[in-house]
């Protein structure tokens, strides 16, 4: 009762670590997490917070909003589009990192126009995407 969705992504991480072809070790140390507590999440014994999803996600090259979901901290059925969108955007190997955050920056400043919130936070999306900071402006372009 008190680990609700972590045993699904404990399952869910070890699939992808396995998938990326690491060590539960190496895996660790590129998320900067420790080696048992890693083992723990995996083993659905702890819920990590939206901060380590974030880190092992961006060690393994997937999506943190997919782990988000699968630990709970977004809700799959109300925040499925916003998402996939997300993801969509996050995995076009055709944009730079630079283009991706200010793609995410627009589409977050039109959800949030349209009176849509963004659940949690920046959910991990990059510095000023959450709350709509011009950090980036979108006619610039890289390369």
């Amino acid at each position: 009762m008190a680990t609700l969705n972590v045993g699904n992504l404990g399952e869910y991480l070890r699939e992808q670590r396995r998938n990326a072809q690491l060590s539960l070790r190496q895996l660790a140390d590129a998320a900067g997490v420790s080696n048992p507590y890693l083992s723990q999440i995996e083993r659905g014994l702890r819920k990590p917070s939206a901060e380590v999803l974030q880190q092992v996600a961006k060690a393994l090259r997937i999506s943190a909003e997919t782990l988000y979901v699968r630990a709970g901290i977004l809700d799959a059925e109300r925040d499925r589009d916003e998402v996939e969108t997300r993801a969509v955007i996050l995995a076009d190997p055709t944009l730079t990192e630079r283009q991706k955050q200010v793609l995410l920056q627009i589409y977050e400043s039109f959800r949030k126009e349209n009176g849509f919130e963004i659940a949690d936070g920046d959910a991990g999306i990059g510095p000023g995407v959450a709350d709509g900071g011009d950090s980036a402006a979108p006619h610039e372009t890289a390369g």
